[in-house]
């Protein structure tokens, strides 16, 4: 399976600006700059893509660790945090709260663990990740 997004830019770096489209048009000539990157301009920018993709990948990969174990979550809600550093991703931090009925607390931590270390989006980044898992 191959998945594609395409990025037109025009003009400078600073001054300059862009849009993002991605294979299913959800992301349909997104607008993004400098502004949007580095300050408050409307647009997305790169590291809140990678945060979507971060906590998107890490739900969906812990549900499915949690079915193997025998567990159906009735809900997952993942915030996840980019920093961004002198133009490093110096770190990744996941927010887990979670309802899953009949689990152990030691089970929910060890599934979690294992979703953190095994998503493809975790596995792709070369940076500090962060956990941080609550069963509500």
């Amino acid at each position: 399976m191959k998945r594609k997004a395409t990025a037109v830019w025009k003009g400078s770096g600073k001054e300059g600006n862009g849009h993002l489209t991605t294979q299913s048009t959800v992301l349909n000539k997104t607008q993004y700059s400098f502004n949007s990157r580095f300050a408050e301009g409307v647009g997305t920018n790169p590291e809140e893509l990678i945060a979507a993709a971060h906590s998107g990948c890490f739900t969906m990969k812990l549900s499915f660790v949690l079915n193997e174990a025998g567990f159906t979550a009735d809900e997952l809600t993942t915030d996840c945090s980019i920093t961004f550093e002198n133009g490093v991703i110096t770190e990744s931090v996941l927010t887990l709260t979670a309802k899953v009925p009949g689990i152990t607390p030691e089970k929910f931590q060890a599934a979690a663990a294992d979703a953190k270390e095994n998503c493809p989006i975790s596995k792709l980044l070369n940076t500090k990740i962060t956990l941080n898992a609550t069963l509500a």
